[in-house]
């Protein structure tokens, strides 16, 4: 169902004031923790402000919410109708479909504010890295719609599997490099040491900080992790709450998948808060691949967000800032951790995660395209493999309940790793490849 422009929220939602614990801060390699002004270095000042709120709610901009509706929000709510008669399932299953944005994921809800942020504050460049594309696709948009540059370092696997999102890049005007990259120090000595690198986000992550710190008009934009991220999404999750109230919907399960933690953030969070002033019970899965399987086999520490050991030290669920990341088709979800307050909520039993080998996942996926006709991203196909057991755990109990998840982005620039898994061509790799 799509409703109009009223729709969309005019606030964000902030998860730190209701999260059960108070969130970890981050700290400094020797042991003191980092002030936010340290940080206004590497963010637009704006967001840092917002990383560090107390406040419930931030104010979207004007400027910022009227780019949302130009581009498509509010994005429409659907119903699987065929997949739950495939299924025999008594569930209702209902998917928000972000591939309806314009570079066809999520990614340009915090796109938008980041660009719009750092313009406003005189920044010249915006530089970043980007897994499967999405998340530099967007930014991209972005830049060119606010006036600001961009320089996006995509991980290098991808950078090849995906050829036609760093066109897409290209085409909104940004510079695209592979990474590990020769254009940074860091980049440089890992293709020393092993040429064939197929790179990873927390090594993206490392080159574009550097990047950022040559360049004193330029600033770092993050796609996912961190809070001032994770809450831009949240309009997600505010307009599918008002469209399923007026169907007399509340879901009982709520799915997403997870790289970093953004586009399940921008689905859950506002349910979460429902749930944790007691006025829900709603089910919380997270899914991610076996291969990078940071919530369910990670460690609850201190550990860098990026490789090269550049940024601040964040608690969160991390297989350590070294793993050796394989080279999955599912770009968006190879990260060594994950968000801070995801992290917490995860530990504090409130969000169930699950990890699916990545055969199994494209089997999901193709079954979506077949009964719904909507090809998702490989990262997407995570949520719904969660969906179809969810909904087969549903028919063996015989409960009527309402299953919710994020349909964060289409898969029509990920033909190739579909056709590399038609071809037998795919690889189950769910350990590290070195």
């Amino acid at each position: 169902m799509a409703l109009g422009e009223e729709l969309v929220p005019k606030f964000w939602i902030n998860i730190l004031p209701s999260l059960p614990k108070a969130l970890p801060k981050p700290i400094k390699p020797d042991g003191p923790v980092v002030k936010p002004n340290e940080l206004e270095r590497i963010f637009a000042g704006e967001l840092v402000r917002q990383e560090f709120s107390s406040e419930e709610r931030i104010k979207i901009p004007e400027y910022v919410r009227d780019i949302y509706i130009e581009l498509g929000r509010p994005t429409p709510l659907l119903r699987a109708r065929m997949l739950e008669s495939f299924l025999h399932t008594p569930a209702r299953i209902f998917f928000k479909y972000e591939g309806a944005m314009p570079t066809g994921s999520h990614k340009i809800n915090t796109a938008i504010p980041q660009a719009y942020y750092n313009s406003i504050e005189g920044i010249e460049r915006v530089v970043t890295e980007t897994g499967a594309g999405q998340w530099g696709s967007a930014l991209s948009l972005a830049g060119a719609l606010v006036g600001v540059k961009v320089r996006v370092f995509m991980v290098r696997v991808s950078y090849y599997q995906k050829p036609y999102r760093r066109t897409l890049m290209q085409v909104y005007g940004a510079e695209v490099y592979p990474s590990p990259s020769e254009l940074t120090e860091f980049g440089s000595s890992l293709l020393r040491e092993y040429p064939e690198n197929p790179g990873s986000l927390g090594i993206a992550i490392s080159e574009a900080i550097e990047d950022v710190l040559r360049a004193e008009k330029s600033r770092y934009c993050l796609g996912s992790v961190l809070n001032h991220v994770l809450l831009h999404q949240t309009v997600i999750g505010q307009e599918a709450k008002v469209q399923l109230e007026l169907l007399g919907e509340h879901p009982d399960v709520i799915i997403g998948c997870v790289g970093g933690g953004s586009n399940f953030a921008g689905l859950a969070y506002p349910f979460i808060v429902d749930k944790l002033l007691g006025k829900r019970s709603t089910r919380f899965i997270a899914a991610e691949p076996k291969a990078v399987p940071s919530l369910t086999s990670g460690d609850y520490r201190y550990d860098y967000g990026d490789t090269a050991g550049l940024t601040p030290l964040i608690k969160m669920l991390t297989l350590g800032h070294n793993y050796k990341i394989p080279p999955i088709h599912a770009g968006g979800l190879r990260y060594h951790g994950a968000a801070p307050t995801l992290s917490l909520l995860v530990k504090e039993g409130l969000i169930n995660p699950v990890a699916y080998p990545q055969k199994k996942v494209f089997e999901a996926g193709i079954l979506f395209a077949k009964l719904e006709g909507i090809l998702p991203a490989p990262e997407s196909a995570h949520a719904i493999k969660a969906v179809i057991d969810e909904a087969i755990r549903a028919r063996k109990e015989g409960t009527k309940e309402t299953i919710l998840f994020n349909l964060s982005g289409h898969g029509l620039l990920d033909l190739k790793s579909y056709e590399d898994y038609l071809g037998g061509k795919t690889k189950s790799v769910d350990k590290t490849f070195y």
